[in-house]
């Protein structure tokens, strides 16, 4: 191996991610962050951890948040509980990820976790328990704090349609159902367009769902695949959406239909938005990397 210091500068490493179901773009740093959810929670808790990812798919740092073995991390002041993270975003100056407890055994409940933490520091910064959910797909956090979260619910042969639901959470705590059932349906991605309006991709179908803050159905729109995942939507109003089911990614423009700009991304997940680098940055999941994609 390489050692002169001289020529270990230009070296870059990749890799670092497991996992990932999500990520987030920091501009403060100019860093994707990356939740990696590591094993699950039936094999060993508290084994997540975030990584810092360059513009061109380079490590920044390996574990930002997480370095400690999972048996240490109860030892931190504060404390490190990050069991199995999914969605995640970045807003006034905190990290929040979907993350759930317990679920360790066929018979112990899940029960949905919103974690926070300092974006200066890593810190855990608090946690809001959702007692009546079993666990978040993604979210989605406004100005203001409050945070809108997916339950993508069943999925099986005669799927219960009680079960597809967008929740709010105030930054007080306050839970509650802000959607249930039709017109959602298995509802995973989330994000709030230009005009504040909380904007939800289905697995199930096609549908792209705008919703004003009351909770009132505004738009529908479609991609141009289903079992959709990741949203993103820019200044401009422009959508593009992920397939993790047929790994396909849909533009949505205004007035125009769905076109399909990129295909064969092996379990699209929850993408994110690289300003830094003008792309859409894609986790594949079970597949532990993540997938860039140029915006033109």
């Amino acid at each position: 191996m390489e050692t002169s210091p001289e020529k270990s500068r230009h070296k870059k490493v990749y890799g670092a991610i497991y996992s990932a179901e999500s990520c987030s773009y920091d501009p403060e740093r100019g860093v994707i962050v990356v939740p990696n959810r590591g094993v699950p929670q039936n094999v060993q808790v508290n084994n997540a951890w975030i990584s810092f990812i360059n513009h061109d798919g380079s490590v920044h740092t390996a574990r930002w948040i997480g370095v400690q073995n999972p048996a240490d991390r109860g030892n931190l002041t504060p404390p490190l509980v990050l069991n199995e993270p999914l969605g995640s975003d970045i807003a006034n100056g905190m990290l929040y990820v979907a993350d759930r407890d317990g679920g360790t055994t066929a018979t112990e409940p899940s029960v949905a976790v919103i974690r926070r933490f300092n974006m200066k520091t890593g810190a855990p910064a608090g946690e809001f328990r959702v007692e009546r959910s079993a666990w978040f797909n993604d979210l989605e956090v406004a100005d203001d704090g409050t945070i809108y979260a997916t339950q993508t619910g069943d999925r099986g042969a005669n799927p219960d349609p009680t079960t597809w639901q967008v929740w709010k959470i105030t930054p007080g705590g306050a839970a509650s159902i802000f959607v249930q059932g039709a017109p959602l349906r298995q509802p995973n991605g989330i994000a709030l367009d230009p005009q504040g309006n909380i904007v939800v991709v289905n697995i199930g179908n096609t549908e792209v769902l705008t919703f004003s803050r009351a909770g009132q159905l505004l738009k529908t729109e479609n991609a141009v695949q289903a079992g959709n995942d990741g949203l993103v939507i820019l200044g401009d109003g422009t959508k593009y959406v992920s397939s993790v089911l047929n790994g396909g990614v849909s533009r949505i423009r205004a007035g125009k239909s769905a076109e399909l700009i990129a295909r064969n991304v092996p379990s699209a997940a929850s993408m994110c938005y690289d300003a830094g680098a003008n792309q859409l940055v894609i986790p594949m999941n079970a597949n532990n990397g993540l997938a860039f994609i140029r915006i033109e």
